[in-house]
């Protein structure tokens, strides 16, 4: 099964901020979230409290992607960002 990703617009602005080191791992990281947003290398994880209902996957040691099932085969990207702060 492979999922329809929606990009969000902050989304959007944080990729453009990002560095350019971590640009080609987001790139593969998409390509496995697109088939498959559970697969080990992800470190897929459901959040709870105020972020109930939202998933988040690693992008490095640092950087977390925050995504939400919009139904069982559409991803709504939501945030990206270092890890003390995407959280905010």
């Amino acid at each position: 099964m492979t999922y329809k990703l929606i990009l969000g617009s902050r989304f959007l602005k944080s990729v453009e901020r990002l560095d350019n080191h971590l640009k080609p791992k987001l790139k593969s990281s998409l390509d496995i979230l697109f088939k498959n947003p559970f697969h080990p290398t992800l470190h897929t994880k459901s959040l709870s409290g105020k972020f109930s209902g939202y998933h988040s996957f690693r992008l490095g040691r640092d950087y977390r992607v925050i995504f939400k099932f919009l139904s069982p085969e559409k991803i709504f990207l939501i945030d990206l960002g270092d890890r003390k702060d995407v959280y905010r």
